[in-house]
């Protein structure tokens, strides 16, 4: 078996009978199962384990959980490589696969390490100030090598192979965090009958007691705690569980590690999962993170929070140091001391407080501790190791002296107080209060809903966490309407827990500091905020972004009370008078193939069809995707490519009939007794005086005067009017409908639902189609005068009650139906069947778009949220006897500009040519700069012309027609020159609608 030179013979709370292989940087070692990646490579004796992001210098593993800023590792390879993983949140498994980052040629000697000798000019915003000039170019030059040296990890381009999942959970209480505060709270609540989930990030339950020595007093009130929690079946419990952010009305993002635990998820399991829930309240137990202390060099490897050096060796037994030195300004890190001189290391404490308290002094005397009061540590000895440290007397009021003393260590731990973990309070408007005892920010006022339990709280004593975990517990499950939750058993912590003495608060050494970091990741260090505050960024939020503090990985949770006190003495203000940076959801990264979900390729989008696509599949349609729909594009016969195939169809509609899905169509039923006056004001043309049995061709503004939408609406019944919208704006016309009458027409009596997939339809459109519906459409006199253009009515086909417009939108006489999606197929095929002693053509969306086109009918192309009405020559049908929803601002200055782009026709003068779609358009004799007068919209080949022609949006438009203008294409080189004619090409009197 394979030597671990750090791992004691016995201890710890892994499994030595599970041993497992892994690798880092390629080279093979061992572990057991319980450890994480960062255990088992100290318990190696790994203690180099990457780079820092902008002097490459050496760095180590720093902490023991979610704070850690040093040990960013690759895991996997090939498809499944992930960068930037904390190796202490990464639990080991057989087989793992990790690398090394921000390192080359190797880890060992990096190349990019020479930044360091470039320190003094790589200071906080360099990049703004260095790469500015000489010319503005000049940046184009810069970009590419600042590019390539940014980042840390580097992402695989091969697409995931793995699969994430979403889910939605609901309960009465939330709790966050599994340390005995958490606990407490969750059993409480849960015997009062409380629905409760119970969140935690780590492996196991358990929080700070997975820190004390295996068979501590506490290890058999855990045991108890975990028995009952598997007991009570309202308490449900999420390990490896992150609740990332806090949200509105009690919703909460949740991120779980289902299986990365092992190089790949089982079968049909996911590699994580994204969890929305929703609660009633929520007990925030989340604990706290040492603080370090600032002094030169401080980021080697081999300094360690205290409290980490502590998880490591009874978690995880490994003792990641022999010549151990303890650098605090508090009582917390002699548990620390004691512990590790239990363990046989030799051990120091440095504490920069003149007075101990005796029972720590004894504890020192008991274990072999050398003790040295009042003096701090100026700085850290090493080159890719800690080998010392440089000692020096310290006062509070001076700070340290001139003499220096060198003691060596392979191990320096650092403890600088604590910070409550506050972030979801925070993300929840909860303001935190500076709390002079403790020297950190601590909860303010509670929203609504939250309660805080545990070190969170500012209270580092873990019997009071499970105390006030249980009342607190109690008390939200009492809000909530529960009752019982009595009798949490009494938790015995260690005897030199909680403080007997006051922290001394210590927020950097100063003499003789070179590079002293405050943001080890970032390589953000106290120079780097005195120069931000000399260049007048005195605000936290603005040092901040000046310096990069706080960012990424780090969060601000070692580095951001240590800098704002910092910043708060250069300011010569108090600390709470500084203020602290906001923290914003999520509280630890979440990849984005969670975020996803298995919204990912042809899930991205829900994909529609409408009930005929099978047919249209089984004929040969071939398809195209418009927005959510998969719609018919053409019907090729054989030898056709998609030119010949719509051109066919284009000209067969004008000659005889043709019929079109038009399911897609957005379908909107109106009712209410007011439902007449809703329209009225929601068109910008009548609405409030249709007769029963009429349809009418409207349009309908944005609150800012843009055209939103066109369509036509029926009126089937005094109350009861039947509106439908293009295929792309379906969803946003409901949306706009809502939001009307629930804040603007309140008084209105109307309601409003999505039918689109309730009623499929189909147009027959062409001079047959008259006679091709009345031979399969019984109960309606198809006659001009029975059924007149607009006019609506109601029958079958069989038995099946159909619903028919005659309305067209190809020029031609045209007639929609719509049946129930159940029976649109059956009245497709009958309809289909009817014409074909008309030689009726199937035809799709291309050819759809070509006989608009030649109609200049406009549409999605045309409606792009930037038109009006006047540029859509539209502008006549705006009535002037009543207002109308964007009235108003339709008539701003910029809207009403003649200078604006106008809709109109432009056929090319060579009859061969073959226009483009987004062609720039100008002046035949102008200047071809920008962006022109105007652009092409839309493109067809029209057979009744026999070459192109495109509708386009030029200025001044209508006043142009007969004028020769050049369309340039800038992408493809091209220049054709066009003349501008009517967008209304074919039949601009509409006398084919009653042929």
């Amino acid at each position: 078996m394979r030597k671990q030179p750090n791992r004691l013979t016995e201890g710890g709370r892994i499994d030595r009978a599970s041993p497992l292989d892994f690798t880092f940087d390629g080279r093979r070692y061992l572990g057991y199962q319980g450890d994480s990646l960062a255990s088992a490579l100290l318990a190696n004796g790994v203690s180099l384990v990457g780079r820092s992001f902008k002097y490459h210098r050496p760095r180590g593993v720093y902490s023991a959980g979610v704070e850690e800023p040093n040990a960013l590792v690759a895991l996997r390879s090939g498809a499944r490589h992930e960068p930037n993983v904390q190796a202490t949140m990464a639990p080991l498994y057989d087989g793992l696969e990790s690398h090394s980052q921000n390192a080359w040629p190797s880890l060992a000697f990096d190349a990019m390490a020479v930044n360091g000798l470039f320190s003094p000019i790589f200071g906080a915003g360099f990049y703004y100030k260095t790469f500015m000039g000489p010319t503005r170019k000049a940046w184009m030059l810069y970009e590419h090598f600042i590019r390539k040296a940014a980042g840390m990890g580097r992402p695989t381009d091969k697409p995931d192979p793995d699969r994430y999942e979403k889910g939605h959970l609901f309960c009465d209480l939330l709790v966050v965090g599994g340390g005995p505060a958490g606990l407490s709270a969750a059993i409480a609540a849960a015997r009062s009958g409380a629905r409760v989930v119970l969140a935690e990030q780590d492996q196991v339950l358990g929080g700070s007691l997975l820190n004390e020595p295996l068979g501590a007093p506490s290890d058999e009130w855990l045991a108890e705690q975990l028995a009952e929690i598997d007991a009570l079946p309202n308490l449900r419990v999420m390990t490896r569980t992150t609740v990332f952010g806090a949200y509105d009305n009690h919703n909460f993002g949740l991120l779980e590690h289902v299986g990365d635990d092992r190089p790949e998820p089982e079968a049909h399991q996911p590699r994580q999962r994204f969890w929305y829930l929703q609660a009633k309240g929520a007990v925030i137990a989340t604990g706290a993170i040492e603080r370090p202390l600032v002094f030169s060099n401080n980021d080697l490897p081999g300094v360690m929070l205290a409290s980490a050096g502590r998880a490591y060796l009874n978690r995880y037994g490994v003792l990641p140091g022999r010549s151990v030195l303890v650098f605090t300004n508090n009582d917390s890190a002699y548990l620390s001391a004691r512990d590790l001189a239990g363990a046989g290391a030799q051990v120091t404490v440095v504490d920069a407080r003149a007075e101990v308290p005796g029972p720590l002094q004894e504890i020192c005397a008991a274990k072999g501790i050398e003790l040295r009061k009042g003096e701090v540590v100026t700085k850290a000895k090493g080159g890719r190791q800690v080998t010392g440290a440089v000692l020096s007397a310290y006062d509070p009021q001076s700070g340290a002296g001139p003499t220096k003393t060198i003691v060596t260590c392979d191990l320096l731990l650092v403890a600088g107080g604590w910070n409550p973990t506050v972030h979801l309070l925070s993300q929840r408007g909860n303001k935190p209060v500076w709390n002079e005892t403790a020297a950190a920010f601590v909860p303010g006022p509670m929203p609504s809903g939250y309660r805080a339990a545990g070190a969170v709280t500012g209270d580092w004593t873990a019997t009071h966490a499970a105390a006030q975990g249980a009342g607190q517990g109690r008390k939200a499950a009492e809000a909530l309407g529960f009752s019982g939750g009595e009798g949490v058993s009494v938790l015995v912590g260690d005897p030199l827990e909680g403080w007997a003495a006051p922290l001394l608060p210590l927020w950097q050494v100063k003499p003789g500091m070179k590079k002293a970091f405050l943001d080890l990741q970032h390589d953000v260090s106290t120079s780097d905020v005195d120069l931000a505050h000399r260049e007048g960024f005195v605000s936290v939020e603005h040092m901040k972004r000046y310096t990069t503090l706080g960012m990424a990985a780090d969060q601000g949770r070692l580095s951001n009370v240590n800098a704002l006190a910092i910043l708060a003495g250069l300011r010569d203000e108090p600390i709470p008078e500084v203020g602290t940076t906001t923290f914003r959801p999520p509280f630890s990264p979440v990849t984005i193939g969670a975020l996803a979900g298995q919204e990912t390729g042809q899930h991205f989008r829900p994909l529609r069809r409408t009930s005929m696509h099978d047919w249209h599949e089984a004929r040969g349609a071939k398809f195209i995707d418009a927005g959510l729909w998969h719609r018919a594009h053409y019907y090729p016969q054989p030898g056709e490519d998609l030119d010949a195939a719509y051109r066919r169809e284009t000209k067969k509609v004008r000659e005889t009939v043709g019929i079109v899905d038009v399911s897609t169509l957005g379908k909107i039923d109106v009712q209410g007794p007011d439902a007449g006056e809703f329209l009225n004001r929601l068109y910008v043309n009548g609405f409030g005086k249709l007769p029963v049995g009429k349809a009418r061709y409207g349009v309908m503004l944005r609150v800012d005067g843009i055209v939103l939408d066109d369509g036509t609406t029926s009126r089937l019944s005094e109350t009861h009017y039947f509106m439908t919208t293009t295929t792309a704006n379906a969803a946003r016309v409901l949306v706009d409908m809502e939001f009307l009458l629930q804040t603007q027409w309140t008084d209105l009596k109307v309601q409003v639902t999505s039918v689109t997939d309730q009623w499929q339809g189909l147009a027959c459109a062409g001079p047959l189609s008259r006679k091709l519906l009345s031979g399969v459409v019984e109960g309606i006199d198809f006659s001009n005068e029975g059924l007149p253009h607009m006019g609506v009515a109601e029958g079958r086909v069989g038995d099946i009650p159909v619903r028919i417009m005659r309305l067209s939108f190809s020029g031609e006489m045209a007639y929609e139906v719509y049946a129930r999606s159940g029976h649109a197929e059956a009245v497709w095929e009958a309809v289909v069947a009817a014409g074909e002693q008309y030689d009726a053509v199937l035809y799709g969306l291309e050819a759809l778009g070509a006989l608009r086109i030649e109609k200049g009918h406009v549409a999605g192309q045309e409606l792009d949220g930037r038109t009006t009405m006047d540029d859509l020559g539209l502008s006549k049908m705006a009535s002037t006897k009543k207002r109308y929803w964007g009235q108003v601002l339709a008539g701003r200055e910029g809207l009403t500009d003649p200078e604006r782009p106008k809709l109109v026709g432009l056929e090319p003068l060579d009859a061969k040519a073959r226009l483009k779609s987004g062609s720039l358009l100008f002046a035949e004799k102008a200047e071809k700069f920008g962006h022109g007068e105007g652009h092409i919209t839309a493109v067809t080949y029209s057979p009744v012309l026999g070459h192109y022609f495109a509708l386009g949006l030029l200025s001044h438009g209508p006043e142009r027609h007969g004028e020769v203008i050049e369309a340039h294409d800038p992408l493809r080189g091209q220049v054709q020159r066009l003349k501008v004619v009517s967008p209304h090409m074919y039949d601009p009197k509409g006398e084919r609608l009653d042929v």
